[in-house]
């Protein structure tokens, strides 16, 4: 077997990536990527997986045909096999991550046969940029659970019926032809302290105020490390949180005018003053998912986008915001938001890529 480096020139990568060591990348958000060309009959991924729970999982579409393969939770170095037995001709591979930082990969690099070649991508390198910043919906989680469409999710594990590649974070980047750093994390709310994520105790829970800024973040895998913001410049910014806020109590929709309630839009007032002084000439949508909620946090959204007096500051809601399914959203319900997300952006014009 020939090893390719993971910063082989061949190789294009998308996402927030730390690869201050490139032959050694680490990937933490849903979507992650690596794209390439290679000849040859064979397919292996080189990797440590630094697990901290649920089923870890590396997505493959490859020639077109779109599957799974499990990783172990395993902090040695691995070597997975992705394909065998193809025939000796050019291939198109997509490797993504298809999770959020419950666990990072940290990419060594692929093996392919040895008299292999890697080729680059036949399809030239998206010209706009898209980064959203959102919960386990825009992460793609277990929307592969598709007979529970319109129903709430079963008690069971279903790490494993998360894709990212079909979220409509994903569907909504290719569609718009763009590149897409999905800075999503499952359970996130928009403060530490409440929401899901780093649960149960009140005091671990963060938030994406604690997020938005890291390229590794997770306290059960011990490491924090900041993002180079220059690295990156979005032409449009999704913030699709307000979902997981509700936990454990619902302020929002109990006392919309009250202390608790008051005080979170302040907060998101100031993340999105904080998102507008990161990208100063960045379109920013504001919204949530068609994941059922309170109206109140839609109304508390609007409010804030409409007090921001930023042109470039808007809000959007689905046909079916907050009232689609009582679980999380899955494919079908992806495909739909994607679509009409893609029509609003493409109701305000090329102006907003430029």
């Amino acid at each position: 077997m020939q090893i390719v480096s993971a910063s082989h020139p061949s190789i294009r990568t998308m996402g927030r990536i730390d690869d201050d060591d490139p032959a050694r990348q680490i990937w933490v958000f849903p979507y992650t990527q690596a794209s390439f060309g290679f000849t040859g009959t064979s397919l292996d991924i080189l990797l440590t997986n630094h697990w901290a729970g649920g089923e870890s999982d590396v997505g493959v579409m490859l020639d077109g045909l779109s599957y799974k393969i499990r990783i172990p939770a395993n902090e040695t170095e691995l070597s997975v096999t992705l394909a065998d037995h193809l025939p000796d001709i050019e291939h198109e591979v997509v490797v993504y991550k298809r999770r959020d930082g419950q666990h990072y990969i940290e990419l060594h690099g692929f093996g392919i046969d040895d008299d292999a070649q890697i080729l680059p991508p036949s399809a030239p390198a998206p010209t706009r940029r898209i980064e959203v910043f959102g919960d386990s919906v825009s992460a793609g989680e277990r929307n592969e659970a598709t007979r529970y469409t319109g129903h709430v999710d079963p008690a069971a594990d279903l790490s494993g019926y998360s894709d990212s590649w079909c979220s409509y974070a994903a569907i909504t980047a290719r569609r718009c032809n763009a590149e897409l750093h999905n800075i999503s994390q499952g359970g996130a709310a928009l403060i530490d302290g409440i929401g899901w994520f780093n649960g149960p105790d009140p005091k671990g829970l963060k938030g994406m105020e604690s997020i938005w800024d890291r390229i590794e973040y997770n306290p059960n895998l011990n490491c924090s490390k900041r993002w180079d913001f220059s690295r990156f410049t979005p032409h449009v910014v999704i913030v699709a949180i307000g979902q997981n806020d509700a936990h454990p109590h619902d302020f929002m929709k109990d006392a919309y005018f009250g202390r608790e309630a008051a005080q979170w839009r302040n907060r998101y007032a100031e993340f999105i003053a904080r998102l507008r002084s990161t990208y100063p000439r960045a379109l920013i949508v504001c919204m949530t998912t068609v994941m059922n909620h309170d109206a109140a946090w839609d109304r508390a959204i609007a409010d804030v986008s409409q007090a921001a007096r930023d042109a470039k500051v808007v809000h959007h809601l689905f046909s079916r915001n907050g009232s689609a399914t009582p679980g999380h959203p899955r494919i079908i319900e992806h495909e739909e938001m994607a679509k009409e997300l893609t029509l609003f952006l493409e109701r305000l014009g090329d102006d907003i890529w430029q």
